[in-house]
């Protein structure tokens, strides 16, 4: 979303109280269907924590679909250059392990090696966007360079304007060139940094630098580690606040055990996918004011499979180590991603749906 939108879930989280009520005469329990008709099947199951049975419905397409979503093109850029630089930055004391699990899910968005559902297939359907040319949003995407902020170069208090300026020391400090025209940057906050709005509104943002602090626009998100500071709110569903507790689904495991960072990697796709496509906030999203703009991840908020809407994720799978996820990535990675609107389908959609 723009910056002044977010990546939120309290609306999502009332919707799962209403349904939840709805079922209080019962206490259901996890459904899980074995879809698997091989005599030996792999050690995975698709998972619905908590499902209720009565939730099932003949069809499981469109999740999200609406007649009164109206997503359009208002005619601006996407980024249909190839490929796409990403420039990461690290602000803060981020360990080695977790740089590797980002940078993993990030150099999986074009890769071909992992197996389906994966996630160059969710990043396909990000490609369908085009802009009035016809370009399609590119299929390349890759890390072009990294700077950490070690020493937090403006404090562990940041604004969304000196968000800009820690762009700009970085661009000043990086032992690299950077490509503004065909790139963007990725600012990552570590665990113990709070934003402006961060898990009160916010648990990622995007927008474009100002050239008069960074000396040329270009696209950029921020996404933080709520670890510390609500993982609840911005790393659910691999942790819940305190009144789902006993009504509805437990904690989901992360499958790179940690509910820190597996929570980014969701919020970073969301992230990147409007940032795609809605760089400079003037081409697809929803809505007629482009100050507050409703963007393809918005439109898919809280669903992770098919099956899902009215408070539930979908149907997801689960390794026999117990791990939840819904997509594949490079070096036998699994991540937990959020869906996207298709502008084919007209509805939500990823990878892993079953029909």
């Amino acid at each position: 979303m723009s910056s002044q939108t977010h990546f939120f879930v309290p609306i999502f989280f009332l919707i799962f109280l209403t349904t939840t009520l709805a079922y209080a005469s019962t206490t259901p329990k996890t459904q899980t269907l074995n879809t698997n008709t091989n005599p030996n099947p792999p050690q995975i199951q698709y998972i619905n924590p908590k499902l209720p049975q009565k939730a099932f419905t003949s069809s499981k397409k469109y999740e999200g679909s609406s007649n009164l979503v109206h997503l359009r093109y208002h005619m601006g850029p996407v980024l249909s250059s190839s490929p796409i630089n990403i420039y990461l930055i690290w602000y803060g004391n981020w360990p080695n392990s977790h740089k590797q699990t980002i940078k993993h899910f990030l150099l999986s968005l074009s890769s071909t090696s992992a197996p389906s559902p994966s996630v160059s297939d969710w990043w396909n359907t990000l490609s369908l966007y085009t802009d009035q040319t016809g370009a399609n949003i590119s299929r390349t995407v890759l890390i072009a360079g990294e700077h950490s902020d070690l020493r937090y170069s403006h404090g562990t208090q940041l604004t969304r304007l000196s968000m800009q300026q820690v762009i700009s020391n970085a661009v000043k400090s990086a032992p690299f060139p950077v490509d503004h025209k065909n790139g963007i940057f990725l600012i990552l906050t570590s665990q113990d940094v709070t934003v402006q709005e961060f898990c009160r509104a916010v648990c990622g943002f995007h927008y474009f630098t100002f050239p008069s602090m960074v000396g040329y626009t270009m696209p950029y998100a921020w996404i933080g580690n709520s670890a510390k500071q609500c993982p609840e709110v911005c790393a659910y569903p691999f942790a819940i606040p305190g009144y789902m507790a006993g009504g509805g689904p437990g904690a989901l495991t992360p499958p790179n055990g940690d509910v820190g960072i597996d929570g980014m990697i969701s919020v970073i796709a969301h992230e990147l996918a409007e940032l795609s496509s809605n760089p400079l906030v003037n081409a697809w999203y929803a809505g007629e004011d482009p100050t507050a703009p409703t963007e393809i991840g918005d439109l898919c908020e809280g669903l992770y499979g098919s099956g899902g809407g009215g408070g539930y994720i979908g149907q997801v799978m689960k390794g026999r180590d117990g791990m939840s996820f819904n997509m594949n990535g490079i070096r036998n990675r699994r991540f937990l991603v959020q869906w996207i609107w298709s502008p084919v389908l007209q509805a939500c959609t990823g990878p892993n749906k079953l029909d």
